[in-house]
């Protein structure tokens, strides 16, 4: 559906924000594009918009190269964070705009109008007649929805779309539109630094940074199978050990930490010698385990433990890292540490990554 051919983009001429970049995007996928401010991701979509046009390479939709096509000839519908509404003119009016500069009939335009309001729970008739400063974040967020689905697009490209809205009203609202893409197949790109809205609701994640992606993968691979460094922090939360490897045998890495003691990881981004980043996820660590569930331990310090309802957070301090997380499941007769209580801490080895160093 969507193609980035060798796609490159500079604003000065000499610095690139976008380094030849190539991805394809299948018909009726939702893909996000996830990153860092600065990283690349909103001029992508801007490239795709057409407002921003491409210093280097060709982007194609359906086939077609649409470099040279102005954006109100690319047939996309557009989603912003601020919604970008008419304020001078109703719901209906609003919605009924881009119908009109397509020239679609007035009764045919009615009916796509009520069929997009329905389309966001909004088709009752109480919205028609009011003005977009009449209704709340959410409800203009919605309208804003069905007026880039009104006109039934192949592709939708959102822009941080619910960045404005308060943390219930923005899970509630990515579900829904999670719904309304399964619903009607449309293509979609959508870009957030948002790692949970993305974890939600995508097919696909590109993780940008510095202009390049860094791994295109299913929202579970990335959290699960982190390729890099920057990757593993940057998806959901992450503990990292640093150390040296010291073998490497059948895709299993021997690490030595910099306290001394050593562990196994599964060798991702690294070689025999080399220094690494050990990446494991909070919830992975079992506190004083069993050696049933866990291939190796090590000595953890207790710094802080913080009560949050379902799980329990202990802050702990591991190889010379006073960052390192345990989440551990609120359940009855569970252990209650005290800070400044040594235990032991360990996990099994697949659920180690050894990563770049940098």
């Amino acid at each position: 559906m969507v193609h980035f051919d060798k796609v490159q983009k500079s604003y000065d001429g000499e610095t690139l924000v976008v380094k030849n970049f190539n991805l394809e995007i299948q018909k009726g996928e939702f893909l996000t594009m996830l990153g860092p401010s600065g990283s690349g991701k909103t001029t992508c979509l801007m490239m795709v918009a057409g407002f921003e046009p491409a210093t280097h390479g060709e982007i194609y939709l359906d086939g077609q190269p649409i470099n040279s096509v102005p954006p109100h000839k690319r047939g996309i519908g557009m989603v912003f964070q601020n919604y970008a509404l008419f304020p001078h003119m109703t719901i209906a009016e609003n919605l009924a705009f881009p119908l009109d500069v397509r020239g679609i009939g007035k009764a045919e335009a009615e009916k796509k109008v009520q069929r997009a309001l329905d389309m966001v729970q909004m088709g009752d008739g109480s919205f028609h007649g009011r003005r977009p400063a009449q209704l709340s974040g959410g409800q203009q967020q919605r309208v804003a929805l069905a007026r880039a689905l009104v006109f039934e697009p192949k592709l939708v490209l959102m822009d941080e779309p619910l960045g404005a809205l308060d943390k219930q009203l923005r899970e509630h609202m990515q579900l829904e539109i999670k719904h309304i893409h399964e619903s009607l197949g449309v293509t979609v790109i959508y870009v957030t630094h948002d790692q949970g809205e993305a974890l939600t609701m995508s097919d696909r994640i590109a993780v940008f940074n510095d202009g390049v992606v860094q791994q295109l993968a299913a929202p579970e691979v990335l959290y699960e199978k982190p390729e890099n460094s920057f990757v593993a922090q940057f998806i959901g939360e992450n503990n990292t050990l640093l150390g040296k490897v010291k073998a490497i045998n059948e895709g299993i890495a021997r690490v030595e930490l910099t306290e001394g003691e050593t562990v196994e990881a599964l060798a991702v981004n690294t070689g025999p010698g080399e220094r690494t980043r050990l990446s494991i996820r909070p919830e992975r660590v079992e506190i004083d385990p069993d050696e049933s569930v866990s291939d190796h331990t090590v000595t953890a310090r207790v710094e802080e433990v913080i009560y949050l309802g379902d799980h329990i957070r202990t802050r702990m301090t591991v190889a010379g890292n006073s960052d390192f997380v345990v989440k551990t499941r609120n359940r009855l007769g569970a252990r209650r540490l005290e800070p400044g209580e040594s235990v032991r801490v360990g996990w099994a080895t697949e659920d180690c990554r050894a990563l770049d160093h940098e």
